[in-house]
């Protein structure tokens, strides 16, 4: 049987080349007995190729049956799939044969294997191992002779890494990998799927078939699909049952198409409190990130404009090092935003010292001025800085001391106390 054949028997439509890749796997692991792992979006139609692999085995003719693990509570999952004595539990009021017991001599689909507790999945590696497995409440081993065929949305590799997914389960099932694509990986077949849906419910609801104009039809092919075929068929039955016009175009579509993100970008953070609650922590850390970085480009260029200002040449050549590190990383910067306003970027660096001029204006020399400079620890000690910014205010305001008091935000009976006390008279 070929491609197209497993096609028409099992409504499968579409010639996407990843489609076609995922049911050649099916197809030739069929035959045999190995578990199988199919990985792919919540709507793609994993549960499909269990069909195909079920019906092309030589398990066809036994029973075949598709457990939700996601649906089933965690504190009667074990007693589903293996089943319980009587007494076992509170509400066992009979032994319950579990679907692997059930199913013996065909194949048990497990949908949803990422959300099966840690404690299960121990149960479930000793079925895939050894074919054993025990009641709950039970002490009597039972074989089964059972398929294992299971499917996930979530990233199984990620879930082992966090510990929520045994690492030996994972590689026991993983035999054979197949990957069901999404929707919007095969964009050529979209169009063919809306068109069988409206076909199907067209018949179904005895309604006037419908047609899509281009831009309805591109905007079908552009849409992210986070719901895949599931949504797809939904949107066409809508349509079949509620829509008056029989062509519809792309505004009209709009209307059956819920407001989706579109882009992978990062997203903008909007003043509304109820959106913010919605971000992701990666989005609000990158913009986090950004203002930091904003803010750190701001405190530079404000850094040199005081120096520019005008400071002593020693203080200046004690500091020239960094302040020249600091023009460095701010001169993009600063020709950037000099380009967007049409003006011709321009920074002066002003010092006494001319060696100290002659170093900013030309790098080159940079590394043979800073062989001469010595590094002069800071003094640390608050006596010190509290002295110098009393004496840095009296002289800014010529020994006017109340000027200086509101300069330095203390009352002027306070400025007297310190003046005194630091001997600054």
């Amino acid at each position: 049987m070929d491609n197209q054949d497993i096609k028409n028997r099992f409504g499968i439509i579409g010639n996407s080349p990843l489609l076609n890749r995922a049911i050649d796997i099916a197809r030739q692991v069929a035959p045999t007995d190995i578990s199988v792992l199919i990985q792919g979006e919540s709507g793609s139609g994993k549960e499909v190729f269990s069909h195909i692999i079920h019906q092309l085995s030589s398990r066809k003719h036994g029973p075949f049956i598709a457990v939700n693990c996601g649906a089933i509570p965690e504190g009667t999952i074990d007693s589903e799939l293996f089943g319980h004595e009587k007494g076992s539990f509170t509400g066992a009021h009979e032994a319950r044969k579990g679907y692997f017991e059930v199913v013996d001599g065909g194949t048990i689909f497990l949908d949803e294997v990422g959300e099966l507790p840690l404690g299960t999945q121990a149960r479930l590696l000793r079925v895939l191992e050894s074919g054993e497995y025990i009641r709950v409440g039970s002490s009597k081993v039972q074989k089964t002779n059972v398929r294992v065929v299971a499917a996930t949305n979530v990233n199984m590799f990620e879930a082992v890494q966090k510990g929520k997914f045994r690492e030996d389960l994972y590689y026991r099932l993983n035999t054979v990998p197949l990957r069901v694509p999404s929707l919007r990986e095969r964009p050529e077949d979209i169009n063919l799927l809306f068109r069988k849906f409206i076909v199907d419910f067209s018949e179904k609801y005895r309604s006037p078939g419908v047609q899509l104009t281009e831009d309805a039809q591109n905007m079908l092919r552009n849409y992210n699909w986070p719901g895949n075929v599931r949504q797809l068929k939904n949107v066409a039955e809508q349509i079949a049952v509620l829509e008056k016009e029989r062509v519809v175009d792309a505004h009209t579509l709009q209307n059956y198409l819920p407001n989706e993100s579109r882009t992978s970008l990062p997203a903008i953070v909007s003043s509304n409190n109820s959106a913010k609650e919605d971000f992701s922590e990666r989005d609000l850390l990158y913009k986090v990130l950004f203002d930091m970085k904003k803010d750190m480009v701001d405190l530079k260029k404000l850094v040199v404009e005081l120096i520019q200002k005008g400071v002593d040449s020693t203080t200046f050549d004690q500091n020239s090092p960094y302040i020249n590190q600091l023009y460095q990383e701010i001169e993009p910067q600063i020709k950037s935003d000099a380009e967007g306003y049409g003006i011709a970027p321009t920074l002066t660096i002003h010092s006494p010292n001319n060696n100290t001029a002659n170093v900013l204006k030309n790098p080159a020399t940079q590394d043979e001025y800073l062989q001469d400079a010595q590094e002069v620890e800071e003094s640390l000690s608050l006596v010190d800085k509290e002295s110098d910014l009393i004496k840095k205010a009296l002289k800014k305001h010529r020994g006017k001391r109340k000027a200086a008091a509101q300069e330095l935000g203390i009352s002027e009976r306070t400025l007297y106390r310190k003046i005194k006390d630091l001997n600054l008279d």
